[in-house]
């Protein structure tokens, strides 16, 4: 009976109860959206860094991270490979010979990171292949290169051009070589774009005299929940007394630095944006309940009991509630969905000022549940809390007053 009459009161101010819903909504789709962007953009962040780096996991000689030289190469067993990706949740395991080298063009002359790569292999972790924005892919017996945007422009070359490389290579051995340059790529980290160079991997074997040796074997799966269990199986099937199993937070941990002292920032953000939501919604509330005093004195003074009243304009604030959260959980999905499918990429003028501080200058959005419902939750909890002062009111409510006040 109580739910029936809660129901009822509350269309029977059509006005007052839309402009209710509409503020509740309005405050789960802005929260929810300013959430959603926030993740998104860790989540681009980590994928970016681990994609063009190092990979989920990575295999590599013991010490080879402490000191990343050429040195440090090892000799890969002939069925580590097969099984590396043999183990669950697996998608592929990607070999790379990487050192640094001076790439020359004429009379331009700048550090650059060499990449051996099996362009078959590379298409699961860096996917090059589609990254490519001018000339086209090499195969793995070619002796071409690709280089990033950026250091194409610093050094003024283009495709058919050749870039001479100069290192020290393996156990001191000269490293020198010149090399037609097929494509130009461009990558989300722009400082990867600024100093990448692709190399076929036989091709930087011979370059820098390390024939059959890699730096490292990365490891990539289809998603960072099941880097855990991959670690694991791996653990038992590499010979931990000469190379070693490295996960992706161990490799990079100033992006996990990076992204909890940003993710601080935001959820501080988010909390400023709750105040301003919340007093929002408690106008709604007082609106709701100064509008409804003489009604409200009326019923105490016939005799109704103030608990009964108490929860009828409960049981009002939380289907208001629940059915605000509903529209507004189904209005931010397919926004939220539209703005992940079409990521929000920001002008050359402010695209020169993020990548000075190596961002890719664009907006993504994340569509992970918790984005939707931990902002639905947190917003159906303020209007009940906010929804106390109506049930307050009604407790301290005087009825003559009340009739007098509300004519």
């Amino acid at each position: 009976m109580l739910l029936k009459l809660a129901w009822r009161n509350i269309w029977r101010n059509k006005r007052r109860t839309i402009i209710t819903i509409v503020s509740i909504a309005f405050a789960v789709i802005l929260s929810s959206l300013m959430r959603s962007m926030q993740l998104g953009s860790y989540e681009r962040m980590v994928d970016n860094s681990v994609r063009f780096l190092t990979g989920y996991l990575q295999i590599h000689k013991k010490g080879y991270w402490d000191e990343q030289v050429i040195d440090n190469a090892f000799t890969p067993p002939s069925n580590l490979q097969k099984k590396v990706e043999g183990i669950a949740n697996v998608e592929a395991a990607v070999p790379r010979l990487e050192s640094f080298a001076l790439a020359s063009y004429q009379t331009k002359t700048k550090g650059a990171l060499v990449i051996g790569i099996d362009p078959q292999k590379e298409a699961a972790l860096t996917n090059v292949e589609d990254k490519i924005v001018q000339g086209k892919p090499f195969e793995i017996d070619e002796k071409h290169v690709l280089i990033g945007t950026g250091l194409a422009e610093y050094l003024k070359l283009s495709v058919g051009d050749t870039i001479v490389l100069i290192s020290q290579g393996y156990h001191g051995a000269n490293a020198a070589g010149k090399y037609a340059v097929c494509g130009l790529v461009q990558f989300g980290l722009p400082q990867l774009t600024n100093q990448a160079v692709f190399m076929p991997l036989p091709s930087a074997q011979y370059f820098f005299g390390a024939e059959q040796l890699l730096t490292a074997l990365a490891v990539v799966t289809e998603h960072p929940k099941h880097v855990s269990s991959i670690e694991a199986s791996l653990l038992q099937e590499v010979d931990t007394t000469a190379l070693e199993v490295m996960n992706w937070r161990i490799m990079m941990p100033e992006l996990i630095q990076g992204i909890e002292v940003d993710n601080i920032s935001g959820i501080i953000m988010l909390m400023l944006l709750y105040v301003v939501i919340g007093f929002g919604m408690f106008g709604t509330f007082l609106m709701m309940t100064t509008e409804r005093l003489y009604e409200f004195g009326v019923l105490l003074s016939i005799g109704m009991r103030r608990y009964k009243l108490q929860l009828i304009v409960f049981a009002e604030i939380i289907m208001l509630a629940m059915i605000a959260v509903l529209v507004g959980f189904a209005l931010s999905i397919p926004l939220i969905s539209y703005f992940y499918h079409h990521p929000i990429s920001l002008s050359d003028t402010y695209k020169e000022a993020f990548e000075k501080f190596g961002i890719e200058a664009v907006y993504v959005f994340s569509l992970e549940p918790i984005v939707f419902t931990s902002q639905a939750w947190v917003v159906f909890f303020m209007a009940l809390v906010l929804g106390i002062y109506p049930l307050y009111k009604i407790w301290k409510l005087d009825p003559v007053n009340a009739m007098r006040e509300g004519r």
